[in-house]
């Protein structure tokens, strides 16, 4: 069973049109990456899917039912969990107070739980803003699973990260990948083909391909338009 589909999902700024009837389908379970070159609508299409950005036309099921009207939040309470490109913690807070705010209550067993799921719980009491930016995208990331979302959307979560810390964060995102659905936006494709199930490009708005990994480091579409300069 799917647990988001995007329907002929459009977004139009004036002469612009930033995302182009993408249909889109992440099954239960699995990791989907979401990629593309820079301009080629990833954010836009999450930001529709998260209810942050309202579709020109186009729908957004989650679950099976038809969310695309519903506010971000309405989608949160529904079990979609999202993590921005920029991190969005509480400096002045400490990391179990960031959590306990994610969670909208004082469960400090849960908020630690979620600390000790990635690796941060022998830093609950520090102030979040003395974090390394690393740990503070890994704080995201527990903000984000203390939820026990559905799906879990992270948007470019290894930006910024040294090459130990992305061995550490794949780790991570392996292990939850048990327990939720998670919709991966991401340009480093190492990590990207070591993750993902499946994978879905995007290319000026539009679906350029969708499949398995090995399907799409084979497609000759896909290389031209993406992979032959990815880090560019």
């Amino acid at each position: 069973m799917s647990v988001l589909q995007t329907k002929g999902l459009t977004k139009r700024y004036a002469g612009l049109t930033a995302v182009d009837g993408v249909d889109l389908t992440v099954e239960t379970g699995e990791i989907h990456a979401l990629i593309g070159p820079n301009g080629a609508g990833k954010s836009t299409l999450v930001g529709m899917v998260a209810g942050r950005t309202e579709p020109t036309s186009g729908e957004v099921w989650f679950k099976g039912e038809n969310v695309t009207r519903l506010p971000a939040h309405a989608r949160i309470r529904r079990g979609m969990a999202y993590t921005f490109q920029i991190t969005s913690i509480y400096n002045q807070l400490s990391l179990l107070g960031n959590l306990e705010l994610a969670l909208r209550d004082s469960d400090p067993a849960k908020a630690r739980a979620a600390l000790d799921r990635v690796g941060l719980a022998d830093r609950a009491e520090q102030l979040a803003g003395d974090l390394a930016y690393g740990h503070q995208r890994l704080l995201e990331i527990a903000m984000g699973v203390a939820q026990d979302p559905t799906l879990l959307i992270l948007d470019e979560p290894t930006q910024g990260l040294a090459e130990s810390e992305i061995a550490e964060f794949n780790a991570l995102i392996a292990s939850l990948a048990g327990d939720t659905t998670i919709l991966l936006i991401e340009h480093n494709m190492n990590v990207v083909m070591e993750l993902a199930h499946r994978i879905t490009v995007l290319e000026t708005g539009a679906v350029l391909a969708s499949g398995a990994p090995a399907e799409i480091k084979a497609n000759p579409e896909v290389q031209e338009a993406y992979l032959g300069h990815a880090d560019a």
